[in-house]
């Protein structure tokens, strides 16, 4: 078996936060060495639905369709309360009706999309863009609202924007669930071997960044372009949390409730593939 192994996560604090240790060798890599491939959640997503990276972050929206292909390990998720995607507008607007507004989206497949259609389903004109540039098109006027994720939860206020709702809000009011938004995936191919192993290693990861949290600083200042510290360790403390380090039961319920209703909906196909690493 090659022991090289492609790797996918975003630039985000949260995503060079989990894999600082594991990237750098800070903890034994167990023979496995990885080559990474740092992109936005959406082109991730894209890169996924190619086959191009062994282990990849994705949205769990895109992972509905990608079931065939991979399996979700149980570290390295986010999964949270109170971390939705938000939908703003600009603080000038005094009303807008969603099912005439034209919304920028941070990608088809991103989970954000899916909380929106769920939501919204009568707000279907939608452009989707980069998410570090959808508050500016808010802002222009070249979009009459915008889903906004990561960091621009933080700042999209003290930018001029108004909250319409809180989609992570909605999800946990109308489920009772913990909000799934990203997951760690493994092609199929590999043995169940390789796959708990990779699940083993990224939880030793993450154990040692919460163990040593100067350690994983440098890597997230080096990709976090120019979010300031504060703003960086706020972003972690939202998005790495107790069901990073293994979903348990409730992280598991929840995603596995996200998929039902979608599926149900219509937004992603029906399929018996078992979601979850054997562990």
């Amino acid at each position: 078996m090659n022991n090289i192994i492609t790797l996918g996560y975003s630039p985000c604090p949260n995503d060079t936060f989990i894999f600082d240790a594991l990237v750098h060798k800070k903890i034994d890599t167990e023979g496995l060495d990885f080559n990474v491939v740092l992109a936005d959640v959406e082109e991730l997503n894209q890169k996924a639905f190619q086959e191009k990276l062994d282990v990849t972050k994705l949205s769990f929206h895109a992972m509905g369709f990608l079931t065939n292909k991979y399996v979700l390990l149980t570290s390295g998720s986010a999964l949270g309360k109170g971390c939705g995607p938000l939908l703003v507008q600009s603080s000038d607007v005094q009303s807008l009706k969603l099912a005439d507004a034209k919304i920028a989206i941070p990608g088809e497949y991103t989970t954000a999309n899916f909380l929106l259609s769920i939501a919204y389903p009568e707000a279907t004109n939608k452009v989707e863009m980069l998410f570090s540039d959808i508050e500016n098109e808010v802002l222009r006027g070249n979009v009459d609202a915008g889903l906004i994720i990561h960091e621009n939860r933080f700042t999209y206020q003290e930018k001029g924007l108004k909250k319409i709702i809180d989609l992570g809000e909605y999800w946990e009011q109308t489920t009772g669930a913990l909000i799934p938004l990203g997951g760690i995936a493994i092609k199929r191919t590999f043995s169940i071997e390789i796959q708990q192993k990779i699940n083993r290693l990224i939880k030793k990861s993450i154990e040692f960044a919460f163990a040593n949290p100067e350690s994983p600083l440098s890597y997230m200042q080096q990709n976090a372009q120019e979010m300031n510290e504060e703003v960086m360790m706020q972003h972690v403390g939202l998005y790495v949390n107790e069901y990073s380090i293994d979903l348990g039961s409730e992280g598991k319920n929840a995603i596995e409730k996200m998929f039902s209703l979608a599926q149900e909906k219509g937004i992603i196909p029906k399929n018996v593939n078992s979601l979850f690493v054997n562990s």
